[in-house]
C-alpha cells in the first residue's frame, strides 16, 4: 500500500483513529447532520467512492441510493469498524479499502460520483490528491466534497482551556482543518486538478458534542487534537486545562445536548 501522507496515516492507525472507531456513533452524530448536502448527489445507478470514509456511514447511506459504493481511508481501526457495520446492516452493495487517496490506484474510470464528508483537507499535496481521484472517475463524472470553514464556538471552548496551556506545535506536515475555507483556495486547487464547473456553497448546523457539560467535557478531553495538547504541558496545567472545559461549554447546552455550530464549504465540480 503506497503512502505519502505519512503523519496522518500514523495519526489514524494509532489514537486518533481508535477514538474514532470506538466513538464512531458520537462522530457520525456529530457530521451526519452534514450528509444530506452530500447525499443528494447520487443518482440511481451511481458507483460511489466515498473519500476518508471513517466508519463509514455515508458509504452505506451513499450505497443504499446508488448502485454501490467503496469507503477509501487510511485508518485500519476505522474500516475494521466501517466493516463490522456494514455486515450488520447486511449491506451487500458496499466494499471498505485501505489508502491515501493521493496515491491509491483506484482504476480509470471506475467510479461516477466521488464524495467526502470532512476527508480532504489533510493532503499534503491537495493538486496531486484531486488529480489523482479525478482518474478514478469518468468523464463527466463528479464530486461533492464537504470541507470545514469554522467552528467559532469550539474555538471559544478551546481558547478557555489553551490559557493554561503552551502554544500548540506547528502540524508536522503543514496541514490544517481549514485548509480549504477559502473559497478562492478551492477554486485553485480543484482547477488546477482537473475539475470544471467548480461551485463552493457555504453550509452550517448545530453539531452535537455530548449529552450534556460533563459529558461534552469529558469526550474533548479525550479527543485526539486534545489529549495531544494535553499530553505537551505539566500535569498541573493539563489539570487546570481540563477543568475548564466544562464552564466554557455549559452555555452551549441546550435542547437536551451540547451543541456546537458548524460552518462548511460543500465544493462540487466535474471531471473535464
Amino acid at each position: 500500500m503506497a503512502i505519502v501522507n505519512t503523519h496522518q496515516a500514523e495519526a489514524w492507525n494509532g489514537y486518533e483513529g481508535a477514538h474514532w472507531a470506538g466513538h464512531h456513533d458520537r462522530y457520525d452524530a456529530m457530521n451526519g447532520v452534514y450528509n444530506e448536502h452530500l447525499l443528494r448527489f447520487v443518482r440511481d445507478g451511481d458507483r460511489v467512492l466515498d473519500v476518508g470514509c471513517g466508519a463509514g456511514q455515508l458509504t452505506r447511506l451513499a450505497a443504499r441510493r446508488g448502485r454501490e459504493a467503496t469507503g477509501l481511508d487510511l485508518s485500519a481501526p476505522m474500516l475494521a469498524k466501517a466493516r463490522e457495520l456494514a455486515a450488520a446492516e447486511g449491506a451487500g452493495n458496499v466494499t471498505f479499502t485501505q489508502g491515501d487517496a493521493q496515491v491509491h490506484d483506484f482504476g480509470e474510470g471506475a467510479y461516477d460520483l466521488a464524495v467526502s464528508r470532512f476527508g480532504i483537507m489533510f493532503f499534503a499535496d491537495p493538486v496531486a490528491a484531486f488529480r489523482n481521484i479525478g482518474s478514478a472517475l469518468v468523464p463527466g463524472g463528479r464530486v461533492a466534497f464537504l470541507s470545514l470553514r469554522d467552528i467559532p464556538e469550539l474555538v471559544t471552548v478551546l481558547g478557555a482551556m489553551a490559557a493554561h496551556l503552551p502554544p500548540p506545535p506547528e502540524s508536522p506536515d503543514g496541514t490544517s482543518p481549514a485548509s480549504l475555507a477559502d473559497p478562492a483556495r478551492v477554486q485553485e486547487v480543484f482547477t488546477a486538478a482537473g475539475f470544471t464547473d467548480v461551485e463552493v456553497t457555504p453550509v452550517e448546523a448545530d453539531q452535537v458534542w455530548g449529552r450534556d457539560t460533563e459529558d461534552a467535557a469529558a469526550f474533548l478531553a479525550g479527543w485526539g487534537p486534545i489529549r495531544y495538547r494535553l499530553s505537551l504541558a505539566d500535569p498541573a496545567s493539563a489539570e487546570r486545562a481540563t477543568a475548564a472545559l466544562a464552564p466554557a461549554l455549559r452555555p452551549y447546552e441546550r435542547a437536551g445536548a451540547v451543541r456546537l455550530r458548524g460552518y462548511a464549504n460543500l465544493i462540487s465540480g466535474v471531471r473535464a
